[in-house]
């Protein structure tokens, strides 16, 4: 059995959590490794991208970031990911880390569950070709680079034309990514084990702009009208520019995410505890 590792180095406490992940799973004759960068730190071997993604599970220790950057290279071999919650908002991490150990202990007995989250593929159309495919757990995002103005973005669903938004962007997210940039760019709270694509646009300068949710089956086109500096991005960690007479099309992605589940009604909770839903915003009452 092999167990890989992800940590944000710059979380001394999940450095050190996972110190002690290793040394119990080590107990259990169990195989680790993990990214070359912080192999010296956990003293465990370092694989690159390619090998660190195939294991019988991943384990992460820092934020959501750190577990969506594993998603990029597990979800193509199907390896489930044990996300340890060190960030800071931590909407799709669930392991707190006092519950490591247990948690490896269903594993290893064949008690643990799983949940599987959709994801969005990505094609970038130059010409007649297909240029590059991005997946995204979280979200896609097409937007105005950071010295460009406002740009035109033409908005196609299944072949039909939508709307064309004076905006910032556009996002495509994914149940899971509802409560990341979609979140923050005013777009709908979803739960995370559905499935749809949430169509939002980033400051738009029309009032007639709303959000939309759209079928899991269901393929967007988007195309910068007007003449400026684009970006593509998939998830924030991969980022491509867009030339003038590129188009994206988005669809859902063949590759899902396996998250080892600790807490089923884990994202209900959440929603009380980070966004405040759970305190009353009149206080106690005499």
């Amino acid at each position: 059995m092999r167990i890989h590792f992800l940590v944000n180095p710059n979380r001394l406490d999940a450095v050190q959590a996972a110190r002690e992940a290793i040394s119990f799973v080590r107990a259990q004759h169990v195989e680790v490794a993990t990214e070359p960068e912080t192999a010296e730190i956990l003293d465990i071997p370092g694989l690159h991208r390619a090998e660190l993604g195939v294991a019988d599970l991943m384990i992460t220790f820092g934020g959501d970031g750190t577990l969506i950057r594993a998603a990029d290279f597990c979800a193509e071999p199907g390896t489930p990911i044990l996300g340890v919650y060190f960030g800071r908002f931590g909407f799709v991490t669930q392991c707190q880390p006092n519950e490591v150990k247990v948690s490896l202990s269903e594993f290893f007995d064949g008690t643990a569950r799983f949940e599987t989250r959709m994801m969005l593929q990505v094609d970038l159309h130059r010409g007649d070709a297909v240029i590059a495919t991005l997946h995204a757990l979280n979200e896609v995002t097409l937007q105005r680079a950071t010295t460009a103005r406002m740009l035109s973005f033409e908005v196609e669903v299944d072949a039909h034309f939508l709307t064309s938004y004076p905006a910032d962007g556009v996002i495509l997210s994914t149940p899971t990514g509802s409560t990341a940039y979609n979140l923050s760019a005013g777009g709908p709270v979803i739960d995370p084990r559905m499935e749809c694509l949430t169509l939002t646009a980033l400051a738009p300068h029309t009032l007639s702009a709303r959000p939309l949710v759209l079928r899991p089956d269901s393929t967007v086109r988007l195309r910068v009208q007007s003449v400026g500096d684009a970006m593509l991005t998939a998830d924030s960690h991969t980022r491509l520019h867009i030339l003038s007479g590129d188009y994206i099309q988005v669809s859902r992605s063949p590759r899902v995410t396996r998250l080892m589940c600790v807490d089923y009604d884990d994202f209900l909770t959440k929603l009380g505890e980070r966004l405040l839903w759970s305190q009353s915003i009149l206080g106690s009452q005499p």
